[in-house]
């Protein structure tokens, strides 16, 4: 009984090795449900998704496949060649023999490393193209989604989505995939010969299996949680650097450095501790399958080694020498393939928590879609109106409360009134960026809801306050991609607007360098190539929100001689709090509180001393206290 007892030491050990992780196991997922851990899609439902795209490229993958079978040949050959070597030198050596054993093994090393160079540069080559497709659908969908969904999903996640998680992604597609598939593969192979060679001893290895099984399936709870944290925190920096560098002037101005610094220590800790997490679910998992690996050759050379000296038979079979060599080996590249299974689940566990963000992106379903039976716009008059329209942004809190006008082809029309009171709201109903709740807003007679969105826009030239530039030159930020324009068509524009008269004064013209945001341009001239680049794009109707607004007086004089221009193109919607800009409008609309209070042109409505009066007169007051200092 006594010999034994090796074999029950080492088994009691792997025993209590597998309650300490099962208690472990029970707790995390207790404390899983108690921090409200969900599991959005599974992964049978990933991998399914996943496979659409790497479909087209079928033939590659079966490709490898046939490259991968080739280049497992040596692990799974290897071990009986060593083996048969050991036996030769072990008995009658022969020379020739010799030769021949060292010529085949390295022949099988020689084809295993061409197919897996081979394999590597396909693989690369197909998973480049799977992610770049996959970014594109990724990026295409985000453009697709409208203003309000926009704004509630931070830009720094958006980023996050479009290059860290399709880079986690694509490990999935250059190695992840095959490298499992090829490990399976040799534990297959590997296990084939090993119970050729020698059941006993197989049956031995095997007697490990269940306990590989048991820490992997506990392995991968730990390991999905630990990543899902990682990804977490990694789009929370993400999102509080993209939202803070933009506004650096800010925390500068107030002296907020210390403040945000420490924000960001805390949201580095976060991330440093989801890290060590993973480190630590990592770190246990490797070993204790090291540990199989150790306890597996333990158990050979116990075994074998008392066969060998006893002459035991077991099972009908003896242990040679060579058989121990071999299995040995072949123990080896049993256990290799698990361990790398662990980094390469690890790094699965990556690319699935990547592509589940990834797809919960594109599974928001964007909040304005095109009728089926909606139309294109070849052309627009410019006549639009409003039928008792209802909009809020909150559910019940109204900003506009059944507005009704109507605006006449070609006409100059303005909103005014306080902050709040729903004028920006309307222009951005009339080009679609909002689906409203209540009434009707016709474009040449045709509910906008019935006519294309793309359609639609291309026809409105929209000029806002916060003119948004971006990085490249001048003529980039006007064109916006068109094509087929000479650099003469955009210096027209800039001359209609009278950009041109900065323009002309830049080293490099219309090949000037943009910055981000273009901070290396005033609000003025930002302002003005906001005017190029939308008379360029020839619209029915215009636009200009606060266009106006924080502009210094000599630019504005400019502004002002574009703006009078631009009325003669089209139909044109201003909002603007200077009302000496709108006292030509041919109509002018005056909000409160989400409601018009009352409309008609300057003269009127300074004759009928209501609401616009009220302003008109204060920002007279204003202007003459102003001049008097």
């Amino acid at each position: 009984m006594h010999k034994y007892y090796p074999l029950l030491l080492v088994g009691g050990i792997l025993g209590a090795v597998s309650i300490v992780l099962i208690i472990a196991y029970a707790s995390i997922k207790d404390k899983k449900q108690a921090i409200g851990f969900d599991r959005h899609m599974k992964d049978s439902e990933i991998i399914k998704r996943l496979l659409r795209y790497a479909k087209p490229y079928a033939w590659s993958f079966i490709l490898v496949g046939f490259i991968m079978l080739a280049g497992i040949a040596y692990d799974i050959v290897s071990p009986q060649i060593v083996g048969k070597v050991t036996a030769l030198i072990s008995a009658d050596f022969e020379l020739k023999r010799l030769y021949y054993l060292v010529a085949l093994y390295a022949g099988i090393l020689v084809v295993s490393m061409v197919c897996t160079y081979a394999q590597a540069i396909i693989l690369q080559k197909v998973g480049q193209k799977i992610i770049s497709n996959m970014r594109e659908d990724l990026f295409v969908h985000i453009e697709e989604l409208s203003h309000e969904q926009m704004n509630s999903i931070p830009v720094g996640k958006l980023v996050t989505r479009v290059t860290n998680d399709t880079n986690a992604i694509s490990l999935m597609f250059t190695s992840l995939l095959v490298n499992l598939i090829k490990n399976v593969f040799i534990l297959v192979g590997v296990l084939v010969a090993m119970i050729a060679m020698n059941y006993e001893l197989t049956l031995m290895v095997l007697c490990f299996a269940p306990f590989i099984l048991l820490f992997t399936v506990i392995f991968r709870k730990f390991a999905r949680r630990a990543y899902r944290r990682v990804k977490d925190r990694t789009t929370d920096i993400n999102t509080y650097l993209s939202e803070n560098l933009s506004g650096i002037k800010i925390t500068q101005i107030f002296n907020r450095e210390a403040a945000k610094q420490r924000d960001f220590e805390e949201k580095s800790r976060g991330l440093g501790k989801a890290k060590r997490e993973q480190i630590l679910v990592f770190g246990i998992f490797r070993p204790l399958v090291y540990m199989l690996y150790i306890s597996s050759v333990l158990m050979l050379f116990y075994l074998g080694g008392r066969g060998k000296l006893e002459g035991t038979v077991f099972l009908g079979q003896t242990i040679e020498t060579a058989t121990m060599v071999s299995f040995y080996m072949y123990i080896n590249k049993f256990f290799n393939p698990i361990q790398n299974l662990a980094e390469q689940f690890n790094w699965l566990q990556s690319a699935f928590a990547s592509a589940e963000k990834v797809f919960s992106i594109m599974d928001i379903e964007p909040a304005l879609k095109d009728a089926e039976d909606a139309i294109e716009l070849d052309e627009v008059r410019g006549e639009i109106e409003f039928k008792d329209v209802w909009f809020s942004y909150v559910p019940d809190e109204w900003v506009l409360k059944g507005v009704s006008f109507h605006v006449n082809p070609g006409d100059t029309v303005a909103f005014v009134g306080p902050t709040g009171s729903g004028k920006t709201t309307i222009l951005s109903l009339i080009c679609r960026n909002y689906e409203f709740q209540k009434g009707e807003i016709l474009i040449d007679g045709i509910d906008i809801r019935k006519i294309k969105t793309s359609s639609l826009r291309k026809h409105f030239g929209q000029m806002l306050q916060d003119v948004f530039l971006f990085s490249g030159d001048i003529r980039s930020n006007i064109l916006l991609g068109m094509e087929g324009v000479s650099d003469e068509e955009v210096m027209e524009a800039c001359r209609y607007v009278n950009a041109d008269h900065f323009v002309d004064r830049l080293e490099n013209g219309l090949d000037e360098v943009v910055r981000e945001r273009g901070n290396n341009f005033s609000a003025g001239q930002r302002q003005l190539l906001s005017f190029a680049r939308t008379i360029i794009h020839k619209p029915e109707v215009m636009i200009l929100d606060e266009a106006t607004a924080n502009i210094d007086t000599e630019t504005e004089v400019l502004i002002q001689d574009s703006l009078e221009k631009m009325m003669n193109i089209g139909t044109m919607l201003i909002v603007a709090h200077r009302l000496s800009t709108i006292q030509h409008a041919d109509n002018i609309i005056v909000l409160s509180k989400g409601e018009i209070v009352e409309q008609g042109d300057h003269h009127e409505l300074l004759k009928n001393k209501g609401k616009y009066y009220a302003l008109y007169m204060l920002q007279f007051e204003k202007e003459k206290q102003r001049l008097g200092e």
